[in-house]
C-alpha cells in the first residue's frame, strides 16, 4: 500500500477541504480519465482497490497513472481507551481530494474499454467521480 517514505511530522490536524482542485485538473499522461467531483478523504487500500479494478478490466494493457498519493496520516487511539491522554498514534494514511481533481489516467487502450475501466473504478472510491476523455476521443 502507498505510504510515505518519511515525514517532518508524525501527526497531522484533520483540517478544512473547501475550494476546488486547481492543480492536478486537467488530462496530461492518458487519454481517459477519472475525475473527483466531490471532496474527501481516500485511503491508501481504496486506491489500490481501484487501481487493481482498472488494470484487471483492461488486461493489463496500456498504461494507468494514478495522479494523487495518500500522504495526511490519520492517528487513531486504542479500543477502549479513556478521553484524554493525549492523540492517538498513527494508524493510515489518506489522500486530500477536492472537486476537479484527476485521480487516474489510461493511455494506450481502446477508449470504450477505458471508459468501462473508469467506471468499476469509480465504484471502489468514496467519493463521486466522473469519466472525462481528450476532445474527440469518446
Amino acid at each position: 500500500m502507498l505510504q510515505p517514505k518519511r515525514q517532518k511530522f508524525r501527526k497531522q490536524q484533520k483540517g478544512r477541504m473547501r475550494g476546488l482542485a486547481y492543480t492536478g485538473s486537467d488530462l496530461h499522461f492518458g487519454t481517459v480519465a477519472l475525475q473527483a467531483t466531490e471532496c474527501g478523504w481516500i485511503t491508501s487500500r481504496q486506491i489500490e482497490a481501484a487501481r487493481i479494478a482498472l488494470t484487471r478490466h483492461i488486461k493489463r494493457g496500456g498504461r494507468v497513472f494514478i495522479r494523487f498519493f495518500p500522504d495526511k496520516p490519520v492517528s487513531k487511539k486504542p479500543l477502549e481507551t479513556r478521553m484524554g491522554k493525549g492523540k492517538g498514534s498513527p494508524d493510515h494514511y489518506v489522500a486530500v481530494v477536492k472537486p476537479g481533481r484527476i485521480l487516474y489516467e489510461i493511455d494506450g487502450v481502446d477508449p470504450v474499454l477505458a471508459k468501462e475501466a473508469c467506471r468499476l473504478a469509480g465504484h471502489k472510491l468514496p467519493i463521486k467521480t466522473k469519466i472525462i476523455a481528450e476532445e474527440g476521443r469518446l
